[in-house]
C-alpha cells in the first residue's frame, strides 16, 4: 500500500508522509529535562503532531536503554468530571493497559487488581506509579496526554497526586513526567464541584518547563509534499506552493488535509501521471473549507469560550481593544494556535480566516435569499452598486435583530456584510477578508470569475470594499477611508472600489445612515455607502 497524506490520528511513518517528529521539537532540551529528573508540559493545539511526538519520544527513549517510557492517553476521565472515584480509576487502568501494550509490563495489571480497592482514589494513582518505579529496573519517564481535557475534581486530584510522588523520583516515583494538551498547565482554571476556581499553576506548582510545538516550517510543508512526489512520480505546480503557505502558514494538520484532498479526495488525480494544478489546489481548498471537517468544528468551538471571544471580536472589529486585554487572553488564544502575535496580532493563516467568519455568519446566511440573475449584468459581471443598494435595505431591516444574536455584537456590522457578499459568492466567486487589531478597518477583496468554464484561470472581475466604522466625524473617517480603500485596491489590482462607513449611534435615523455618493481620489472614483 502506498504512502499517503495524514489528516486523522498520529502519524504512522510506515503509512503516511510525514516529517520526523523529534525534529519538529528541542530534543536535546527535552533530553536534558529527562536527565534532570523534571516534570515539564509539552502543549501545542489540536492536531499539530502532539501524539506522534510523544509516542516518538516514548519509542526513542525505550530504543537508547536508559530509561522505560511510556505514553498513556488519559482522555477517557473526563467524563468523570467531578467524580474523583471513576476518574482515578479510568487513569490508573489506562496507564496499566498502556504498559501491558507497549512494555509487555503485567504485574501492574496484578497490583490494580489486587490492591487499588483497598487504597482511596485521592492517593491511589500515587501509589501505582511508586509501586512500578520501585519494581522498575530503570529510571521512568511517564507522558500523559490530553490532560487538560479532564474537568474539575479529577484533574485536581490527578495533579496533586503527580505532585505528591515528585521528592520521591526516581527510585520511588517516575524520574520525569511530561503532561500534554492544548493548553499550558498555567491556563487550567478548574472548577471544582463545589464552585472553587483552582488554576492548575497552583495545582501542580513542579512545573519546571513549558515546550510548545510550533507548525512546519515552508521548507517542511515543501519536504513533505516532495515525498509524494519521489514516490509516486507525481508533481506540483510550483505555484502551489505559496498558496498552500498562505492558507495554512504550516499548521500541520491543514497541510496534510489539503494534500489528502489534492491527491486522493480528487479521483482524477488518483492518476499520477496527472500533474496537480494550481486550479486543483484551488478547488481542493474551497472543499475542504466547505466540509467543515472536525478539525475546522473544534476550530470554531473554541470561538464560543470568554478569552477567545474577546480577542477575536477586537480582530474582527479593527479596534485598537488590544491595549485593554490581559496578557493571559493573548497567550491563551496564541496557544490554542488561533492567532499569531508577530509581526502583528492576526488570525493564523488565510484558511481560520475564512472559515471563522463563515462559522459565525452561517445563520444569517441560511436566511438570505438570493437569485443569482438579479446581481449579473449580461457580461456576467456582479453589479456591485446594485448589490450594495440591496444590503443596505437588507442592513436596514435586519441589523438590530442580527446584533442582538451575535456572540461578536462589537463586529456585527462588518460579520453582516460578509454573510452578505459569502451568500452571493457562494455561486461562484470568492471573499477575501484582511483585518487585525489596530487596523480601524476590514478589507473585502471579491472575486468574480467573469468566464465560467475558466473560473479563476480566466478573467476575474475584483471589487474591494473597506469597511470603517464611524469614530471621529465623517470628514475625517472618510478622508482616512478614502487613503485606505485606494491603497488597498492599488494593491489587490482591484477592478474598482466601494468604502462603507457604518454609523453606529442608535440616536442617528435611519434616512441619515443610509447614502450613496462617489468620491474622486487621486486617479480614481471610490463609491461611498453610509450604513
Amino acid at each position: 500500500m502506498p504512502r499517503f497524506f495524514n489528516n486523522a490520528g498520529p502519524v504512522v511513518p510506515a503509512d503516511h508522509y510525514c516529517i520526523d517528529p523529534l525534529n519538529r521539537v528541542d530534543w536535546e532540551e527535552i533530553e536534558q529535562l529527562i536527565r534532570q529528573k523534571r516534570y515539564f508540559v509539552l502543549h501545542a493545539p489540536r492536531q499539530t503532531g502532539k501524539t506522534s511526538t510523544l509516542l516518538a519520544i516514548m519509542d526513542e527513549l525505550n530504543r537508547a536503554g536508559d530509561y522505560v517510557a511510556l505514553y498513556v492517553n488519559i482522555e477517557a476521565a473526563q467524563a468523570a468530571r467531578h467524580d474523583v472515584e471513576a476518574g482515578i480509576a479510568t487513569v490508573c487502568s489506562a496507564l496499566v493497559s498502556e504498559a501491558e501494550y507497549y512494555l509487555g509490563e503485567c504485574n501492574l495489571q496484578t497490583w490494580l487488581r489486587q490492591e487499588s480497592a483497598q487504597i482511596p482514589a485521592h492517593n491511589r494513582f500515587t501509589k501505582l506509579l511508586g509501586y512500578w518505579a520501585i519494581h522498575c529496573d530503570k529510571p521512568i519517564v511517564l507522558m500523559l496526554d490530553e490532560v487538560d481535557a479532564l474537568v474539575g475534581d479529577t484533574l485536581i486530584s490527578l495533579l496533586r497526586q503527580l505532585r505528591a510522588g515528585y521528592a520521591r523520583r526516581p527510585k520511588g516515583f517516575p524520574q520525569s513526567v511530561i503532561l500534554c494538551g492544548v493548553r499550558d498547565v498555567r491556563d487550567y482554571r478548574i472548577h471544582t464541584s463545589h464552585q472553587e476556581i483552582i488554576t492548575g499553576g497552583s495545582a501542580f506548582n513542579i512545573k519546571a518547563e513549558s515546550l510548545r510545538m510550533g507548525n512546519f516550517s515552508a521548507e517542511e510543508v515543501k519536504a513533505l509534499y516532495q515525498q509524494h512526489t519521489d514516490e509516486t512520480g507525481q508533481a506540483f505546480d510550483p505555484g502551489i506552493f505559496a498558496e498552500l503557505w498562505a492558507d495554512t502558514e504550516g499548521q500541520p494538520w491543514l497541510v496534510n488535509a489539503l494534500g489528502y484532498e489534492l491527491t486522493w479526495k480528487d479521483r482524477a488525480a488518483r492518476d499520477r501521471s496527472q500533474p496537480i494544478t494550481l486550479e486543483g489546489y484551488e478547488a481542493a481548498r474551497e472543499r475542504l473549507i466547505q466540509s467543515r471537517a472536525t478539525h475546522l468544528d473544534q476550530l470554531a468551538d473554541k470561538l464560543s469560550e470568554p478569552r477567545v471571544n474577546r480577542v477575536i471580536s477586537a480582530l474582527l472589529d479593527g479596534e485598537e481593544s488590544r491595549l485593554h486585554f490581559a496578557e493571559a487572553d493573548l497567550l491563551y488564544v496564541a496557544d490554542l494556535g488561533l492567532i499569531q502575535r508577530k509581526p502583528e496580532v492576526r488570525i493564523s493563516n488565510r484558511i481560520y480566516r475564512e472559515v471563522i467568519p463563515r462559522e459565525i455568519t452561517a445563520p444569517i446566511q441560511d436566511g438570505i435569499h438570493l437569485e443569482q440573475s438579479w446581481y449579473l449584468t449580461a457580461e456576467r459581471k456582479l453589479d456591485m452598486v446594485k448589490l450594495l443598494e440591496a444590503f443596505q435595505q437588507f442592513f436596514r431591516e435586519h441589523s438590530d435583530a442580527w446584533s442582538q444574536q451575535f456572540a461578536f455584537r462589537e463586529a456585527g456590522p462588518q460579520l453582516l456584510l460578509q454573510a452578505y457578499l459569502q451568500r452571493v459568492v457562494n455561486g461562484g466567486g470568492r471573499v477575501n477578508r484582511e483585518y487585525g487589531l489596530g487596523r480601524r478597518r476590514t478589507d473585502v477583496l471579491v472575486e468574480w470569475p467573469l468566464d465560467a468554464e475558466q473560473g479563476f484561470f480566466g478573467p476575474v472581475q475584483r471589487v474591494v470594499i473597506e469597511l470603517k466604522i464611524l469614530h471621529k466625524g465623517l470628514e475625517k473617517t472618510l478622508a482616512e477611508g478614502l487613503a485606505q480603500t485606494a491603497d488597498y485596491a492599488d494593491r489587490a489590482g482591484a477592478d474598482e472600489a466601494h468604502l462603507i462607513i457604518f454609523n453606529r449611534d442608535a440616536e442617528t435615523l435611519w434616512e441619515d445612515k443610509i447614502w450613496h455618493r462617489q468620491e474622486p481620489w487621486q486617479n480614481c472614483t471610490i463609491d461611498v455607502w453610509g450604513a
